[in-house]
């Protein structure tokens, strides 16, 4: 009986701990108990994905408007040329005109019929009147010059003006996109560096794809010579560091790869991705040969090159050199071949 007794007890408290190890198992799968435990650091990596991207369209934004202030300041100092010969030609009419009258002058000062009356020499006076008619005809059309040179150089001065002013806000733009550029940025760092080691490790790892070296690209054929020279030059890239606003050597944006790989094979394309979905025509992804420019997202805000095997190579974020990704990473928006 006692035996019993001491057992009873045993027996109960292995049925108790059972049932309460099953119900406590059973909340925690209810409540997601042990995924919550990480889903923090899942947020975190997915904030720092979210705020890389927005950065990147805040980059190609940067680089469109920088690319506009460029454009205008040409325009500008073009303007300015065209003023200052324009001024010069004023000056210069106005001094010939000033001659002009002062000769007249000089020469015409009296009414023609007296002059003729107390002329000692008729036929000299009548050839001098009619060396002065010819003076106030050439007068009257030098004037009118002047007129039209005035017009133009108020005009020009005017653009000149209108332009400055676009300019201004365009710089202003530039300003205000790097600023959130990097503020978008260093909230990516500063989240990133909250990770314990390793899950930042993990986070790394997966930025790579999962691959070190060179895959395997396949046989397909560049879609043209200028095509094949693009991307010997995206290749050569490789490794180097992905900085914002920039086209290279020494770092690159997305666009910014894109740009110098093709200007090393002859080929001038824009600045943004945006600009560069369209600088050629579209082909279906099925259809992709290496050189061809693959852009992302609905608004084309990210771009890389085509290499062949499924393959990209493009400058990803900061933080992440140039290398190659699967041509899939993201939502495809366009195949352009240039």
């Amino acid at each position: 009986m006692g035996s019993h007794r001491r057992q009873a007890p045993s027996s109960g408290l292995d049925r108790g701990t059972t049932v309460a190890v099953s119900l406590l198992s059973a909340a925690a799968a209810a409540l997601g108990a042990i995924p919550a435990v990480a889903a923090p650091h899942d947020d975190t990596r997915a904030e720092v994905d979210r705020l890389y991207a927005e950065a990147e369209k805040a980059t190609e934004a940067y680089n469109k408007a920088d690319e506009r202030a460029d454009t205008l300041r040409r325009q500008v100092n073009r303007a300015q040329d065209r003023i200052a010969r324009q001024q010069e030609r004023v000056n210069t009419m106005r001094e010939a005109l000033g001659s002009l009258a002062g000769a007249q002058y000089r020469s015409g000062g009296l009414d023609p019929s007296l002059a003729l009356l107390f002329s000692e020499d008729p036929d000299d006076y009548l050839d001098k009147a009619a060396v002065l008619d010819r003076i106030s005809v050439h007068q009257a059309a030098r004037l009118k010059d002047l007129q039209t040179a005035l017009r133009v150089l108020t005009q020009d001065r005017a653009e000149a003006t209108e332009t400055l002013g676009e300019l201004e806000k365009t710089r202003k733009a530039v300003a205000s996109h790097k600023r959130a550029v990097e503020r978008k940025l260093a909230k990516a760092r500063r989240l990133l560096d909250s990770l314990p080691d390793e899950e930042r490790a993990a986070y790394d790892r997966a930025s790579r794809s999962g691959r070190d070296g060179m895959p395997d690209l396949g046989d397909a054929a560049p879609a043209s010579g200028r095509a094949a020279a693009a991307v010997a030059a995206a290749r050569s890239a490789l490794g180097k560091p992905y900085v914002w606003g920039a086209a290279g050597p020494g770092g690159f944006d997305c666009s910014g790869l894109m740009q110098w790989s093709y200007a090393q094979a002859g080929v001038s394309l824009p600045r943004t991705s945006q600009a560069q979905r369209a600088a050629g025509r579209h082909v279906p992804l099925s259809q992709a040969r290496p050189g061809d420019l693959v852009t992302y997202r609905s608004d084309a805000s990210h771009v890389g090159m085509y290499v062949g095997n499924g393959q990209v190579i493009h400058a990803p974020y900061p933080g992440a050199p140039v290398r190659y990704d699967p041509v899939g990473m993201m939502p495809v928006s366009a195949v352009t071949r240039v």
